[in-house]
C-alpha cells in the first residue's frame, strides 16, 4: 500500500473529524453520487468574476482609494488580484465633478426627503481623488465600472468628469455607469407620476451622448436598477428604435436579499434556503433574456445579504459566507460577467440609506454597548471591514473570495444541485474546466444538520487531487476561514471519496 503523506493525512482526519463530531451531536448523513463530466459546455467565468462596490461619497476622502493606503491594496489582493472595483450607490446621485476650486456646488430642485433614502448632501469629487483611484487600481491589479450620477447632474457636468476620468485611470477603466437605481427616482428624484424606463432611457442617452463627444471611445453598463428588473426587458425592447446608440457593454442590476435589518424574515435560515436562490435564478432569467436581445452580457453590480447597511447576526456571520458563494456561482452559471458586494465604510453606507444604519438600533435595543457595537463591522454586510486604519475580510467577503476558485474558467453543464437537493441537505455544487485543463468542483454544504459524503466520478482524469474548505465554528460564527489546498490524494480509476461536513464548502481540484 502506498503510504500516505501527512498533508493528505491531515485533510482525511479534519474531515473525519467533524464529520464523527456532527453524528455524536444527532445530525445525520446524506451519501451521494455524483458524475462529473470532462468536458466544459457552460459560460465563461472571467478572471475578472469577483468585485466590490463602494459608494462613491467614498471619494470625497482621497486617501482612502489610494496606492499609499497599503493596507486595503493588501486586502483588495487577498481577495482576488483581478477584480473589478465598482464605484456608484446612492450618494453618486449627489456626487459632483469639482473640476477646480472655484467650483460651484449644485443644487437640483426636485430633490425630496424620503426616509430610507439619502438626504440631498452634496459630496465633491475632486482630480486628486481620481489620480489617487488610478494609482489605486494599479497597485492592486482591479478596474474599475465609474459610476457618474444622474439624479441631479447635468450632460455638460458628466461629460467635463467622464473625460478626466478616461484620461486618468485609461486602461483600468472598464466602463461608466449613468445612475444608480433609475427605478426608484419616482420616490425621491423625480415626478412619480411621469417617470419609466422610457423617460429614464431618454435622459440617459443625453448624458451619455454628451461623454461620448469629449470621450469617442467611451463605454457604458445601464440601467443598475434596485430590483425591478423588467425594466432591463423595456430597456432592450426600446433599444432597437435608437439611432446610433452608444456602445452598451453590459446591462446591470442590484439585489439583496431583504431587508431593512429589523425585518424578521432576513434570517440564517431563509437566507441559505434553497427557495431563496429559486427567486434569484428568476431574476437571471429576465436579465439575461434581455441581455442576450441586446448582444451583451449582465453583472449583478450591487447587492448584499440586507439592504440599509445590513443585519447583525445574519449580514456578518458565516451564514453569508456560504451564501455570497452560492449567489455567484448561480449568477456564474447563467452567464453573468460578474458580481459586485456593496461595503465601505459606515459612514458612507449609512449617508447612502438616510444618515444611520438600522443594524445599530436593533443592537442598542438588545443592550450591547458602544464598545460591543464597534467590533461589529460596518456596515454590517461589508465584504472589507474597516477597523480604525485596519482592513479585515469578512465572512461575506470570504465566500466572494471561494467563488473567485472557478473565476477564468467554462463552467460544467450539469445539474449537480438538483441531485444533492434530492437527498434533503441544503447543498448546491458548480464545476469548471480551468486555463491549463485542471477541473475544480465547489460544494457548498448549507445545511445546518447533515453533512455529505460524497462518491465522485471524474471519468477518464488521474492525478493528484487538491483540497481547500470554507469553514467556520457555527452559522453564525462571526468569522469564516478558507484552508488548503492541501494534498488530499489520487483518483482511483477516476473516482473519489470526501465528507463536506454540514455549514462548510469544499473546492476539489484535479491535478
Amino acid at each position: 500500500m502506498k503510504p500516505i503523506s501527512r498533508r493528505r493525512f491531515l485533510t482525511t482526519a479534519a474531515l473525519s473529524v467533524a464529520a464523527a463530531r456532527l453524528r455524536a451531536q444527532g445530525g445525520t448523513v446524506a451519501q451521494v453520487s455524483l458524475k462529473v463530466p470532462s468536458e466544459a459546455k457552460g459560460p465563461h467565468i472571467p478572471v475578472d468574476f469577483v468585485g466590490l462596490s463602494y459608494e462613491v461619497q467614498q471619494l470625497t476622502d482621497p486617501s482612502f482609494f489610494s496606492p499609499g493606503n497599503n493596507g486595503l491594496v493588501r486586502t483588495f489582493k487577498e481577495l482576488t488580484g483581478s477584480g473589478v472595483l465598482r464605484l456608484g450607490g446612492n450618494t453618486s446621485e449627489f456626487g459632483w465633478w469639482k473640476a477646480t476650486a472655484s467650483s460651484l456646488e449644485p443644487t437640483h430642485p426636485q430633490t425630496r426627503v424620503v426616509e430610507g433614502e439619502p438626504k440631498p448632501q452634496y459630496y465633491a469629487v475632486t482630480a486628486g481623488a481620481v489620480r489617487n483611484l488610478a494609482g489605486f487600481l494599479k497597485a492592486t491589479g482591479w478596474t474599475c465600472l465609474y459610476g457618474i450620477g444622474m439624479g441631479t447632474n447635468t450632460p455638460d457636468r458628466a461629460a467635463e468628469e467622464a473625460e478626466f476620468v478616461s484620461s486618468t485611470l485609461g486602461e483600468s477603466l472598464q466602463y461608466f455607469q449613468i445612475g444608480n437605481e433609475a427605478d426608484l427616482f419616482d420616490r425621491h428624484l423625480r415626478d412619480p407620476k411621469t417617470w419609466s424606463p422610457k423617460t429614464y432611457l431618454q435622459e440617459w442617452l443625453a448624458i451619455a451622448r454628451a461623454v461620448i463627444v469629449r470621450v469617442p471611445n467611451a463605454k457604458f453598463g445601464m440601467p443598475d436598477v434596485a430590483a425591478n428588473v423588467s425594466w432591463l426587458t423595456d430597456i432592450a425592447d426600446l433599444w432597437p428604435s435608437i439611432q446610433s446608440p452608444p456602445h452598451v457593454t453590459t446591462l446591470t442590476h442590484h439585489y439583496y436579499f431583504g431587508g431593512p435589518a429589523t425585518n424578521p424574515e432576513v434570517s440564517i435560515p431563509n437566507l441559505l434556503k434553497p427557495a431563496t436562490m429559486a427567486k434569484v435564478q428568476k431574476t437571471a432569467d429576465v436579465a439575461t433574456a434581455a441581455a442576450k436581445k441586446m448582444g451583451v452580457r449582465v453583472r449583478m453590480t450591487e447587492g448584499n445579504t440586507c439592504y440599509r447597511g445590513g443585519k447583525p447576526g445574519v449580514s456578518d456571520v458565516f451564514a453569508s459566507a456560504l451564501w455570497a458563494a452560492d449567489y455567484s456561482l448561480l449568477l456564474a452559471s447563467n452567464n453573468y460577467s460578474g458580481v459586485n458586494l456593496h461595503g465601505g465604510t459606515g459612514k458612507s453606507v449609512a449617508n447612502s440609506v438616510g444618515g444611520f444604519l438600522p443594524g445599530d438600533v436593533m443592537l442598542r435595543d438588545r443592550g450591547e454597548s458602544d464598545e460591543q457595537i464597534a467590533t461589529h463591522p460596518h456596515p454590517f454586510y461589508t465584504p472589507i471591514g474597516t477597523f480604525g486604519s485596519d482592513y479585515v475580510v469578512q465572512p461575506v467577503g470570504y465566500g466572494l473570495k471561494f467563488a473567485g476558485a472557478l473565476s477564468g474558467g467554462a463552467l460544467i453543464e450539469e445539474d449537480f444541485t438538483s441531485k444533492l437537493q434530492a437527498t434533503g441537505v441544503d447543498a448546491t455544487a458548480y464545476a469548471a474546466v480551468l486555463p491549463g485543463g485542471h477541473l475544480t468542483l465547489v460544494v457548498l454544504n448549507k445545511d445546518a444538520e447533515r453533512d455529505l459524503e460524497l462518491d465522485l466520478d471524474f471519468a477518464e482524469r488521474a492525478g493528484a487531487v487538491e483540497t481547500e474548505t470554507l469553514r467556520a465554528p457555527a452559522l453564525d460564527s462571526r468569522e469564516a476561514h478558507i484552508s488548503g489546498p492541501l494534498d488530499a490524494g489520487r483518483l482511483r480509476d477516476g473516482k473519489f471519496s470526501v465528507t463536506v461536513p454540514r455549514a462548510s464548502g469544499l473546492c476539489l481540484t484535479t491535478r
